[in-house]
């Protein structure tokens, strides 16, 4: 469907997977992935497919295989806790099979072949990873 090569594995649980190749991801924390997301429309950039496991409170952006192979960049989404899933790897879709969407749910469903550059998103999560730092608490005072 919406050419994402998707099979089941294994069959008897019905869980559905999609093997990186014409398409990566981008993993990435929950709250990170929806500033992106609000960032890129109001960019005017065309979203894509993109899935939440909420459970792990962790999206996944599916893109186009644009993202070079740099180390610095590698790190830099390290230290963002953000996952690139190239080519070899795999990505866990929404399934059917899914107890309710306590597993995977879309957050925005593929619809046609599209998919946004890699690059692109990165981009975005760049302008929007300093808006988000852990707040740390101070002890109470006795």
């Amino acid at each position: 469907m919406c050419d994402l090569p998707a099979s089941i594995d294994p069959p008897h649980l019905g869980r559905i997977i999609m093997k990186a190749e014409h398409v990566w991801a981008l993993m990435l924390p929950g709250h990170l992935g929806q500033a992106v997301k609000i960032h890129m429309q109001h960019q005017g950039s065309d979203i894509g497919p993109i899935l939440s496991h909420p459970r792990s409170d962790r999206w996944t952006y599916l893109v186009r295989p644009d993202i070079p192979d740099d180390a610095r960049l590698f790190a830099e989404m390290f230290r963002l806790n953000v996952s690139v899933v190239r080519t070899g790897g795999t990505v866990a879709l929404p399934s059917p099979a899914d107890q309710g969407e306590q597993f995977r749910r879309w957050i925005e469903p593929p619809r046609c072949t599209f998919r946004p550059s890699g690059l692109v998103v990165v981009d975005a999560i760049r302008a929007c990873s300093g808006q988000y730092r852990p707040v740390r608490r101070r002890a109470a005072h006795a």
